[in-house]
C-alpha cells in the first residue's frame, strides 16, 4: 500500500517540476515524513530521511526534466555552469547543518519554510527585472545560498533559483528551464552527502544507505521521470495559475501542521 503511495507521489511531484521547475521536493518531503510516520520510523530521523530520499529522487527527475526544457532551448548553459559551481559547495553545506539539527528542530524550520513559499505563491510577489547578468562570482554566491537552503530543506531550489533568473534578466521560459537544471547538482551533492553523512545515525530502517531510503525512492523515481516530461510540456502551454495557488493552500497547510 505503501509502495502505491510512492508511485503516487513519484507522479505528482514530477509533474511540478516540470511545471514549475521548483523540483519535487516540495510535495516529497511532507508526504514522506507523514507516510514514515506511519510505517514507526524514529521521529529523531524521519525528517532526515524525508530530505534525504527526497534530494535521491531528484537526480532522476531532474534528468528527464532537463532533456524535456532542453528540448524547448529553455536552458541557459553558460549562467547554470557558473551557478552550479556555488550550487555544490552550497548542497554540502545545507545537509551538513541539517544533519545537525535534532528532527524535531528541522521539522520546525522546514514548516516555516513551507509557510513562507506558500506565501510567496499565494501572492505572486513581483520580481523586479532588468538587472543584467552578473559576473561570476555574484552567480556562485547566488549558487551557494540556493544549494544551501535547498540541501537542508530537500527541494530542487526553484523557489530561490526562478524568481533570481527572472531578476537577472532570464525570460521565464528560460528561468524555469535553468532553475530545472540547476536540480541536478543540488540534488547529486545532496544525496551523497545524505548517505556518507546519515550513515552512523541510529535507527537506521533497512534497505537505506544514511538518510536515503531506497523502497521510497524506488516507487517515486519510477513515475516520476515520465510526469517530469509532462509537466515541462505543460510549463509552456498553460497558465499554471489556479495550480499555483492550489499548491500554495497546500503548502501552508503542512507548515502549519509541522509548527503545531
Amino acid at each position: 500500500m505503501l509502495f502505491l503511495l510512492y508511485l503516487g507521489l513519484g507522479a505528482c511531484a514530477g509533474v511540478m517540476a516540470g511545471l514549475f521547475g521548483i523540483g519535487g521536493g516540495l510535495i516529497i518531503v511532507p508526504v514522506l515524513i507523514f507516510s514514515f510516520k506511519i510505517q514507526g520510523m524514529s521521529p529523531e530521523i524521519l525528517t532526515h530521511m524525508a530530505v534525504g530520499t527526497s534530494l535521491a529522487t531528484m537526480v532522476v527527475t531532474s534528468l528527464s526534466s532537463i532533456k524535456a526544457h532542453q528540448e524547448e532551448g529553455a536552458v541557459n548553459w553558460s549562467v547554470f555552469i557558473t551557478l552550479s559551481i556555488g550550487i555544490l559547495v552550497g548542497a554540502f553545506l545545507g545537509v551538513y547543518t541539517a544533519v545537525n539539527l535534532s528532527g524535531h528542530v528541522l521539522q520546525k524550520l522546514l514548516g516555516v519554510f513551507a509557510i513562507l513559499v506558500s506565501a510567496k505563491m499565494w501572492f505572486g510577489f513581483k520580481v523586479n527585472e532588468g538587472a543584467k547578468v552578473p559576473g561570476n562570482p555574484i552567480l556562485m554566491s547566488a549558487g551557494v545560498v540556493i544549494g544551501a537552503v535547498s540541501g537542508m530543506f530537500g527541494i530542487g531550489g526553484g523557489t530561490l533559483s526562478v524568481p533570481y533568473l527572472r531578476r537577472i534578466s532570464l525570460t521565464m521560459k528560460q528561468a524555469v528551464g535553468t532553475s530545472a537544471a540547476c536540480g541536478f547538482p543540488i540534488a547529486v551533492m545532496g544525496a551523497i552527502s545524505n548517505m556518507l553523512l546519515g550513515e552512523k545515525s541510529m535507527g537506521l530502517p533497512a534497505l537505506s544507505t544514511g538518510y536515503v531510503y531506497w523502497p521510497a525512492f524506488l516507487g517515486i523515481v519510477l513515475t516520476s521521470m515520465l510526469f517530469a516530461r509532462i509537466g515541462a510540456r505543460m510549463a509552456h502551454v498553460l497558465a499554471a495559475e489556479k495550480l499555483q495557488k492550489m499548491f500554495a493552500l497546500f503548502l501552508f497547510i503542512v507548515g502549519v501542521q509541522f509548527l503545531a
